[in-house]
């Protein structure tokens, strides 16, 4: 912004530019926005041209209609000789700007909406009739009269606004309910999953239990002085049920329960899952938000794992604390058409391509991030949660 006025100023009272440093200071301001921040160039372009129509053509459009009907004939002073605009007018041109600048602001302070090439195109094209209107009239350049001429920068300032602030407000209604949409289809989705991975703790409970005295009765049973087929038999049966012993042990009962689900999926799809966890004492993250940062993850993982010879097919998970952290690490390794940002290539974008949006929301809950990188046909999903946020949670 200091940028911004400095130019203006400067081209204003060091050139005789008049309004064709416009183009040259719009140049300028995508520019600078391109540098400041990630946006994308429509987005940029968009921003500077409501800055033009709101505090520019707008501005004076309503100041020249307050000043003309205040002051009549009279808005223009001589001082020595030269003509300059009463000072009243650039008050009254001030306080405009300040409220219309305002008004622009609660329209458009939860703008979400990212702008597409056909979005910048329509809105360019008011912009540019706007400013060609607003330059031919105010230079009287169409010979229409002094009040023509008037009314036509005054009516291309208003009616140019107007179409873009409803433009750019429809257009951030629409993609604000989509969203809501899509985060309802969200919340069942995970409310579903956290529903699934509760039945599979109680059933994995009552398994244990009766594991455990199977594996004494079967002990047992092979120790006996029964025949040899007996014994046998009993240590099939002690071997087939070996798993229940030799599951993951997280630190976590709930993540264990998560872990040896995929890891059984895993292994279904003939994918080598690895995990090495130690998560006692990380007891600060909700249960639907552990299914949502390890099942989404290794969810991902197992399905890019599937597009892959089996060769190939390799998940890694490590998780625990490092300094003061908790951190999650999910690496697999991946096909050429998966993006690095976690962008989903199914056709069907509405339901999917939720993973990484859900892990990266759960992590920011508890003031963590969520990476993803992609790397030598190898897919890295790193999460870093500030042990801390165990304290604020408590």
């Amino acid at each position: 912004m200091i940028a911004y006025i400095v130019l203006t100023y400067a081209m204003t009272w060091l050139t005789e530019l008049g309004a064709w440093k416009v183009p040259l200071i719009f140049v300028f301001s995508v520019a600078i926005l391109k540098i400041c921040y990630k946006d994308s160039l429509c987005q940029g372009i968009t921003v500077i041209e409501m800055f033009f129509v709101s505090a520019v053509y707008l501005t004076e459009s309503i100041c020249f209609s307050v000043g003309n009907w205040v002051y009549g004939n009279e808005q223009i002073a001589l001082v020595d000789g030269q003509s300059f605009t009463r000072w009243e007018i650039y008050a009254i041109g001030l306080a405009v700007r300040l409220f219309v600048i305002g008004v622009f602001y609660l329209l458009l302070k939860n703008f979400k909406y990212k702008m597409q090439i056909k979005d910048s195109i329509i809105l360019s094209a008011i912009f540019l009739i706007a400013f060609v209107i607003s330059f031919l009239a105010a230079f009287s350049i169409l010979n229409l009269g002094k009040a023509a001429d008037l009314t036509l920068f005054i009516s291309s300032g208003i009616l140019s606004a107007i179409f873009m602030i409803i433009f750019v407000y429809t257009k951030n209604l629409l993609y604000l309910r989509e969203q809501e949409q899509r985060n309802k289809v969200r919340i069942a989705q995970l409310q579903q999953q956290y529903a699934y991975y509760q039945d599979k703790q109680k059933d994995e409970e009552r398994i244990r239990s009766i594991y455990h005295d199977m594996k004494n009765h079967l002990l047992v049973l092979e120790g006996s002085q029964g025949t040899e087929a007996t014994r046998q038999m009993a240590q099939e049966l002690r071997s087939q049920i070996a798993d229940y012993e030799n599951y993951i042990h997280t630190g976590n009962d709930f993540l264990d329960i998560i872990i040896k689900d995929k890891a059984e999926k895993a292994r279904e799809k003939q994918i080598d899952f690895s995990a090495f966890i130690d998560f006692s004492g990380v007891n600060f993250i909700e249960p639907l938000d552990i299914s949502t940062l390890f099942g989404n993850g290794i969810d991902n993982a197992i399905e890019a794992s599937e597009k892959l010879p089996e060769e190939q097919r390799v998940i890694l998970v490590k998780a625990g604390k490092v300094q003061d952290f908790a951190s999650i690490l999910i690496e697999n390794n991946c096909a050429d058409e998966l993006h690095a940002d976690g962008h989903t290539t199914k056709a069907d974008k509405f339901l999917h391509g939720y993973g990484i949006s859900n892990m990266k929301k759960a992590a920011e809950k508890y003031g963590g991030s969520c990476t993803t990188t992609q790397e030598n046909g190898k897919f890295t999903l790193k999460i870093l949660l500030p042990l801390s946020a165990g304290k604020a949670v408590d």
